[in-house]
Parts: structure tokens; sequence; C-alpha cells
């Protein structure tokens, strides 16, 4: 209309109302989903496996032979407090070992194997100036999980605590019955035992960000992905003359070359995969080489980038060609909204609310991270998450091909095409935007 100044639009309630529900709806969203996620994690806990190992050899005591080490994981196991936000599992020290070495396990408490003749040497020695105490060992797996790893670290703690003070009253018990008179400092020893050490389960390289460069990793997998589709889906639309190309203030347009839906998603898909050979190749160059990431098995890393670019990538085309501009909304809650709170890197999966932990069964980040984890810093162990991360990147490659391509086969044969009536463009050319 002659005369129609652009800032009238403003005074449309549609454009306000429309806009407004969706860039509210995403905060509400984002701040569900990410808050929601961490704010009580403690409370959320729920069965965090923590390793029990009994290493106590016993001592003969009276003629009987006494395992108070054994005593005292019976005594934690059985113990209700902190209902079932811990998983004991008891185990001996080589399947300690391998469960921490594939992150099954946030942390571990070992009893030593002299536990048993320390404890008993303690009422001989008592008042001797350098006792050799019973040991109580804490390891922690920040591989597994930085929080989770704190988490199991408290509990084990706390656990050898509460084990030090109930050989503690028996000790006191034994001494008032052998009516012996042990200095203050002897009762005070023998009141609280056991020396308890926290170390490091499964040690990591100083440049592994305290285990947490997986996750990081795996998320610049999942962006660059996500953001490669919504670039290549543009530019393939403007190859194909369906949408002009601004470049700062020039405006450029393209004769349209007619294709159906099918054709521009198979277009666009087979882009992504060649490039995920580049942006695969670069995304490893930059974090090893030039930011010199702890890393081993590269040519596995190389290749497990490249496919997780693909797929994430397939995966925001497929949405972006099923559902339009709004297809870009989906794919932010499905590869970052959803996925960063359920990836189990900074708070574990035992830790989330049931709503998350269900999204963490198949949000793509999840995955992603359980396989570069294994890479880093498992030697990469099919059972240490990468097994899981290949076949459900495949899982997640076939369902967007069947979903995809199932979708917009069925718009090109209902003769819902991109351009419906009207003249096509003949011409190409570069002008000022308007």
């Amino acid at each position: 209309m002659d005369g129609f100044h652009p800032f009238r639009v403003l005074r449309a309630r549609g454009l306000w109302i429309v806009n407004g529900a969706i860039a509210g709806t995403l905060a509400l969203l984002f701040a569900v989903l990410y808050i929601g996620a961490n704010v009580d994690p403690v409370r959320h806990l729920h069965k965090l496996p923590v390793g029990l190992v009994n290493a106590d050899q016993g001592e003969i005591v009276g003629g009987e032979h006494v395992n108070l080490g054994a005593q005292a994981i019976r005594s934690i196991t059985k113990s209700t407090v902190g209902g079932d936000k811990i998983e004991w599992k008891v185990m001996d020290e080589k399947e300690m070992r391998e469960e921490l070495g594939q992150g099954k396990l946030f942390g571990a408490l070992v009893v030593s194997a002299d536990f048993t003749s320390s404890t008993v040497a303690l009422t001989s020695t008592a008042a001797d100036t350098n006792p050799t105490r019973p040991r109580l060992r804490v390891l922690t797996n920040q591989s597994a999980s930085s929080l989770g790893s704190n988490i199991a670290r408290s509990a084990a703690t706390e656990a050898a605590a509460d084990v030090s003070r109930q050989v503690g009253r028996e000790l006191t018990a034994q001494t008032a019955a052998e009516q012996t008179k042990p200095t203050a400092a002897a009762r005070l020893l023998l009141a609280d035992p056991a020396a308890v050490t926290v170390e490091e389960g499964h040690p990591l390289s100083p440049r592994s960000g305290f285990g947490l460069t997986a996750f990081y990793y795996a998320l610049v997998l999942v962006v660059v992905g996500m953001l490669s589709a919504n670039v290549i889906s543009g530019q393939v639309d403007h190859a194909l003359g369906y949408a002009d190309n601004e470049m700062g203030p020039l405006r450029m347009d393209r004769p349209v070359i007619r294709a159906t839906r099918v054709q521009t998603l198979t277009i666009s898909s087979t882009l992504m995969v060649g490039l995920s050979l580049l942006m695969g190749s670069l995304v490893l160059a930059g974090a090893v080489g030039l930011m010199g990431m702890e890393a081993s098995h590269l040519p596995l890393l190389w290749l497990y980038s490249v496919c997780a670019i693909a797929v994430v990538g397939i995966g925001a085309l497929t949405l972006l060609a099923v559902f339009g501009t709004p297809g870009m909304l989906l794919v932010t809650l499905i590869f970052i909204a959803m996925a960063v709170p359920t990836a189990g890197a900074t708070t574990p999966i035992e830790a989330l609310p049931g709503f998350y932990r269900f999204l963490a069964e198949f949000e793509p980040l999840r995955q992603i991270t359980a396989g570069v984890r294994s890479i880093l810093y498992y030697g990469a162990q099919g059972d240490a998450g990468l097994t899981r991360g290949w076949v459900m990147m495949a899982v997640g490659l076939a369902l967007a091909a069947l979903f995809g391509f199932g979708v917009t086969g069925w718009y090109d044969r209902k003769g819902l095409h991109r351009i419906p009536s009207g003249e096509d463009k003949s011409t190409q050319a570069a002008v000022p935007a308007a």
C-alpha cells in the first residue's frame, strides 16, 4: 500500500502475540529444563553405584578367626541411613578396578588387608606414640562425573567414619572389661581408630578438565552438526532458487530449479555427510592439536566425531524439511535444551528427576558423550559406553531417514510442493537489499 510506513507493522497485535508466545515458551522451557535438572540433585539421588571392597585378611583372636572388615561391610550394606540414594556394590578389588575404569562406579570404599590385625594391635599398643592405625580407603572417580564422584566420596567417607566409631566402641568396651587405664591420647585413638584416606580411583590426565573434556567435546560435535544443518539447509534452498541469500547489503537470488522435497532433503543430507569429514577433522585438530586436550585412539576419535556430526546434522535437516521454520525451534529444544541437562556429565543420571532420566535414555548428547568418554578415559572399551554410542547413533540415523523421507515423500505425493503456483524466477541478480 502506497504511503504505508514500515514501522506501522509494530501496531499489529498478531506480530506481538505470535513472537511473544514463541519467545516466552522458549525462555520458560530453557529455565525449567536446565534449572530443574540441577536445582537439588541430592534429593533426587537414586541408587548411585559405589563399590565396597573388603581386602581384610583377618586375624586369629582367642583361637578364632576374626574379620572386622567383613563385619564393617555387612554393617554398611544393612544400614538404612540415606535410604536408596546409594547402591553399595560388594565386590573384590579386581572387579572394582574394572568398573571404575569403565565409569560404572562413581567411587568405592576399600577396607585394607591389615584392618583386623591393626585394630587388634591397638589395644596392646595404645600407649605407642605412633601406632599403626587400621586403614579405610575412599576412592573417587571424576571421569564418571565430578558431581557424582563428590557425592560418592561424601557417602563413602561418612560410611568409613561410622565404621571407625563402631570399632572404637568395641575397643573401648574391651579395654574397660580388661580394666586397663589408657592415657587420654590413647582413649581418643581407641574411640576413633581408623585412618580414612581419599584417593583418585581412576586417575586422569591434567589435560582432561577434571573429567569434563568428554562432555564438552561431545557438545561441540552436537552444536556443530546442528548449526551446520541450518546453514546447509539455507544454502541448498538458495542454490535451488527457493530462497534469496543476503550478504550484508546485497541480496542475491537464483533461477528456480524445481526439486521435490525428497530430492531437496537428499541433496542436503549428502552435503552434510561430505562436509562432516571436514568438520570432524577440524574439531579434532582444534581440541587436540591446538588446545592440547589429552586424547588417545585418535583415528577412532576422528571417525566417531565425523559420524556424530553427520547423524546430528541429518537429524536436524530432517526436522527442518518436515516442519519448515518451526523445525529450527524443535532442533534447539531436542539437541540443546533437553540434551545438556540429561547428558550425565555434570549431574549424574542417578541424581536427576525421573522425567530427565527418561529423556536421557534417548537424548543424542548423552549417547554421544558416552562414546567420547569411553574413547578418552576408558581405553575405548565397548562396555564403557562406546557400544551404546555407536548403536544409538545408528538407531537415530535410521529413525531420521524413515521419518524425514517418509513425511517429505508424503508431501510430494499429496502435491504439497514448495512452489505450488506462480512464476519461476528466471534471472540471477545481486542488488542492494530493500
